[in-house]
Parts: structure tokens; C-alpha cells; sequence
């Protein structure tokens, strides 16, 4: 059978083709008889509405907002912290009767999918140069999402800050030798120590600024942090978090309390600890960074900064929609003292 076209069948109901456009993307311009009607006989004929690609080439939109990720999509949708920015963004795009695409920049080659959205929100550092300067040069709205790049607006927390507050909460509450249980420190893809001259970088990450809080908050109370201390955990999920948690906690002398970059090493280090026998907070101190909320689930409950990564995505979207892409905002985050320190 022959696919049914938009004007054979404008042509076969006997209405122009604009009509039939409007049933399918401007209902207010026809009658709700008239509307019907045509839907009716669109689904008998096998019409499912009209090019999706032909009438964004026409119009020059298509009501869509890409996400670029600086990792894998795999990661990103299981990795709870960008779970809940995706879900603020699609809460706003929703609302506003836009569809939302996800583009992983972990891919080396050119997608034609880039070339679909009216504007982007970068999330992360970007790590493809090549697919960044694609979406630069397109000319369509950018904002950033945890990252700053020049010339372009942005929605982030003061990571330094925060790492700040947090470690100097944990080292007044906790004597004793300290440890850090990093995230994405090097370019390194096994869990590791950093090396001395590894221990200082200039770059803006976010984990770089998170480790010079913890840095700066331990050198302010006289209590030791070097780079031997410190681990490199290269993704955030719970296996590698173990991984760092057990060679940091099977040290002579043990640390006392661990300043984690993320909740998900947070709770991976208190499931090392309950296996070795060490009561939390009686033996160790551990720390968390993000607020998910597995982490107020967890025994003991975990003491953390809780950054509201929903309500991050959902202002970013907002900002764009409105064109609002040359600010810098800085959202507040909470302390959340619980019970593991």
C-alpha cells in the first residue's frame, strides 16, 4: 500500500493542506468536529501526521532541546545525580510543550541528531572538542550545567565552597588521620593514589574544586592531607567506590574519617566499613557530596551537601527557554548532618 501523503490527504478529505496540519499541530484553529474528523480518517488511511523533519526545515524549529552529556547516555540515565537534572529539565520542557534529546558527547563521530534542537544545555565538562565547536557554531541557544565555558551563561553550585563547609564540619567533629575518596581526579581509568605532583591542577573541574575545599579546610584546622591520602576513583558507581574504600580503610594507621566527592563512594565506603567490622561513627567518620536520596535511606544515614540537582535542571531550562543564556547563576546548596559524622 501506497504511504498516504499530508496532500493526498488534504486532497481525499477535501481541505486544504494547512488544514490538516493544523489538526495535527494547531488544534485551536479548527473546530473540535473538524478535528476529529480528520484524525478519524488520518488513522483509517494509515497517516500519522505530518514529516516531523520536512516541517522543522520549513518552519526552522522543532520544539526540542538537546541535553549534550559528557558521558555515555548508559551512564548518564543510571547515574543518579544526572537522573534528577534530566528530570527538572523534562519537567520544564514538558510544561512548555517541548520534547527533550539526550546526545551523548563519549561519541567520536558527527550525529545528524545535532542538527535537530533549538538550543542545547551542556552538562559537564565537555570531552569532545569536535561536537562542542558543531554546537557552538550552530548559532542556537547554549547554557551550561555544572562546567563553565567562555562566553557562555551557566547554572552551577560553588563546589570549592561546599567541600569547604563540609570537611571543616567533619575534621572539628573527628581527630585522627583523613583520607579523600575522589572522583575523576586524573585521566586514569583504574582506581588509584594520586602522586605529589598530581595533587594540585589548575583545571576548573568539579572534582578539582571539591578536592582544593577539602585541601584548603584541612590546611586551615593544621591536620594533614597529602597526596597519598587522596584516591582517584575513576567512575561513580559503588564497585569502584569499594574498591578505593578497602585499600583506604586497610591502612596502618586507619583513617578516621573519609571526605567522599559523591554519595554513591559515600555509601560504597560505609558497606566496606560494616564488612570490616568498623561502626560508623564510633570507628569512622564518612562524608558524602550530592544529597541523593539513597543517601537518607542508607544505615547510618549519610551526611552529605545536598545540591538539588532537579531543581538545577529546572531552572537551566527555564533560563533557555527565555533566552536567558548569558547569566551565571550559582544555586545555594544544604549541609545535611545525619549520623555517619
Amino acid at each position: 500500500m501506497p504511504k498516504v501523503t499530508l496532500k493526498a490527504l488534504a486532497k481525499h478529505l477535501g481541505v486544504s493542506v494547512a488544514t490538516v496540519s493544523n489538526a495535527f499541530n494547531r488544534p485551536d484553529q479548527l473546530s473540535a468536529e473538524l478535528r476529529k474528523h480528520i484524525l478519524q480518517e488520518s488513522e483509517k488511511l494509515g497517516f500519522s501526521g505530518p514529516n516531523a523533519t520536512a516541517r522543522s526545515l520549513r518552519t526552522g524549529r522543532s520544539d526540542m532541546i538537546a541535553i549534550l552529556l559528557s558521558d555515555t547516555l548508559e551512564y548518564s540515565v543510571s547515574d543518579p545525580v544526572a537522573n534528577q537534572l534530566i528530570k527538572g529539565i523534562a519537567e520544564v520542557l514538558q510544561d512548555a510543550g517541548k520534547d527533550m534529546l539526550l546526545l551523548s558527547g563519549a561519541k567520536a563521530v558527527h550525529s545528524t541528531a545535532e542538527a535537530l534542537p533549538d538550543g542545547f544545555i551542556i552538562y559537564g565538562s565537555p570531552k569532545n572538542p569536535e561536537q562542542l565547536e558543531r554546537v557552538k557554531q550552530s548559532g542556537k541557544p547554549l547554557l551550561c550545567v555544572d562546567c563553565n565555558l567562555s562566553g557562555i551563561g551557566s547554572v552551577n553550585i560553588d563546589n570549592y565552597q561546599y567541600a569547604y563547609d563540609i570537611a571543616e564540619y567533619a575534621l572539628q567533629k573527628q581527630p585522627g588521620k583523613v583520607a579523600v575518596l575522589g572522583l575523576r581526579l586524573i585521566d586514569s581509568d583504574r582506581v588509584c593514589r594520586l602522586q605529589q605532583h598530581e595533587l594540585y591542577d589548575a583545571n576548573e573541574a568539579i572534582s578539582r574544586r571539591r578536592l582544593e575545599g577539602y585541601l584548603a579546610a584541612a590546611k586551615q584546622q593544621q591536620r594533614e592531607l597529602n597526596a597519598e591520602q587522596i584516591w582517584h576513583i575513576p567512575v561513580n558507581n559503588h564497585h569502584y567506590a569499594q574498591i578505593a574504600a578497602r585499600e583506604a580503610l586497610t591502612q596502618h594507621p586507619r583513617p578516621t574519617l573519609l571526605l567522599c566527592m559523591s554519595d554513591r563512594i559515600a555509601l560504597g565506603a560505609i558497606s566496606v566499613a560494616r564488612q570490616l567490622g568498623l561502626n560508623i561513627p564510633q570507628d569512622l567518620r564518612i562524608v558524602g557530596f550530592d544529597g541523593i536520596e539513597e543517601a537518607e535511606r542508607s544505615y547510618p544515614a549519610l551526611t552529605t551537601v545536598a545540591q538539588h540537582s532537579d531543581e538545577k535542571g529546572r531552572i537551566a531550562a527555564r533560563m533557555l527557554l527565555a533566552g536567558d543564556t548569558a547569566e551565571n547563576v550559582l544555586l545555594p546548596c544544604e549541609l545535611r548532618l545525619r549520623d555517619s559524622c
